[in-house]
């Protein structure tokens, strides 16, 4: 058995038990059981979250998709940035990528207001940060590999016929 299965389960449906596991790879719930607090342990697993459709709650959240161009120096380094980003409740997800921009960073308001004054009162601000462009989340079809709602939703501006 290898590690790498028991992950895969684990991000396909974080909610099997360690007896689901075991009976899914053959093995005794107590080596699954070892192998799931070894890797805990470890910091390779570093956390449990749902997989949420939010355009299925009434109160939905604003979500945006942030590039961000960076110029570093040479007392700054893509971690050091990366720290002050992280460090923000707004930022549910930050990223350092290859490409035409340096960052993506994932970020949750309760209105476009409040997301588009976070990214210009205390993002763009940070010295190094050159550039920003916001691409707000109108219908997610599918988060960490889970096919949400029917994908028959576009919410973007269209006329009627």
């Amino acid at each position: 058995m290898s590690e790498r299965e028991v992950l895969e389960l684990l991000r396909e449906n974080a909610r099997y038990s360690t007896a689901d596991i075991a009976r899914m790879t053959d093995l005794e719930e107590s080596a699954v059981e070892e192998t799931i607090e070894s890797l805990e342990e470890a910091g390779v697993i570093c956390g449990y979250q749902p997989v949420v459709d939010w355009d299925e709650l009434e109160d939905e959240r604003v979500r945006a998709e942030v590039e961000l161009n960076v110029m570093l120096d040479r007392e700054t380094g893509y971690g050091d940035i990366a720290e002050r980003l992280a460090r923000f409740p707004q930022v549910t997800a930050l990223r350092l990528v290859s490409g035409d921009y340096d960052f993506d960073m994932e970020v949750e308001g309760d209105s476009i207001r409040e997301v588009s004054q976070f990214i210009s009162e205390k993002v763009a601000p940070v010295p190094e940060i050159t550039q920003t462009v916001t691409h707000y989340v109108m219908t997610s079809y599918k988060e960490n590999g889970i096919e949400l709602g029917d994908g028959d939703d576009d919410d973007r501006l269209s006329v009627s016929p």
